[in-house]
């Protein structure tokens, strides 16, 4: 990582500090597509990221673009509303500038959410999905280039990548919700093309329970500096070849708002429990 990011990253940092009435928020969250609604049920501050030096903002529909700070019970928040993604042409430390000012605002744990396809037959539009691992199939990491030892080792192990105890906390509150949940592997691709038949193909036989363009890069920079990591798939749609219907944006959109009441359930739940854990 070169001294320009670092520098980058310390002068967010300072502006949100500044911004946000010095707050120091224990647990993040990062919203996928049409998943923003979350961040409009916090009360506190909300700093528009083309407000803050160097966040990039989304141009896709269902990102916000929002940083924006509350209370979970008593456990301090800080959420994404929206990301940027690598193919919209950001550099991919754009990528996950946003989680990494997160993490040198001191969270102890981020949840990460994304919209996703799912190449399961036996799964429907509207499943939610623990990801308890992950396949980075666009072979693209924020750690390439020079490392900074101050953020993190130059080879950080993956092994956890998606931490067991947040893991088993989702469990339990999808459990007491009442909300069911299935579980498996996300793989990264870098669209924005939906994937071919035969690429749906190719990553089932490599174990992936559904597929996506985001969050994998958000995960590794994450663990590089020592942040506790959960994720949750909205799966959103069926992916190519496994439905024969067109796929489009809004389907991922609608499915994601008819969703929003289970989201919130298991969301603050897990926070919650999250606070709890650090």
């Amino acid at each position: 990582m070169s001294d320009g990011i670092l520098a980058r990253l310390n002068e967010t940092v300072a502006a949100v500090t500044a911004r946000s009435g010095g707050a120091r928020p224990k647990v993040g969250v990062v919203l996928g597509s049409g998943l923003g609604a979350f961040a409009d049920t916090l009360k506190g501050v909300r700093l528009p990221y083309a407000e803050l030096p160097n966040m990039a903002s989304s141009r896709v529909v269902g990102h916000a673009g929002n940083l924006v700070f509350g209370e979970v019970g008593e456990v301090p928040v800080v959420c994404m509303q929206g990301r940027v993604h690598y193919y919209e042409g950001h550099p991919i430390s754009d990528v996950v500038h946003g989680v990494r000012v997160m993490a040198k605002l001191g969270v102890s744990a981020v949840l990460v959410t994304n919209a996703a396809g799912g190449v399961e037959a036996s799964w429907s539009a509207g499943d939610l999905m623990l990801i308890t691992d992950h396949l980075n199939l666009a072979c693209a990491s924020p750690l390439i280039g020079p490392n900074d030892d101050a953020l993190g080792p130059r080879f950080p192990d993956m092994s956890h990548a998606y931490d067991p105890a947040l893991q088993q906390a989702l469990r339990d509150v999808a459990r007491e919700a009442g909300v069911p949940l299935r579980e498996g592997v996300y793989a990264w691709l870098t669209g924005p093309s939906y994937e071919t038949p035969a690429e749906v193909r190719m990553v089932r036989g490599l174990g992936a329970q559904a597929v996506g363009m985001s969050t994998v890069p958000e995960v590794v920079a994450l663990r590089h500096m020592g942040v506790r990591v959960g994720a949750l798939s909205c799966i959103t749609n069926l992916a190519a070849g496994i439905t024969s219907a067109a796929l489009n944006h809004k389907e991922v959109e609608e499915v994601a708002r008819l969703k929003r009441q289970d989201l919130l359930k298991l969301l603050e739940g897990w926070i919650i429990k999250a606070g709890q854990h650090g």
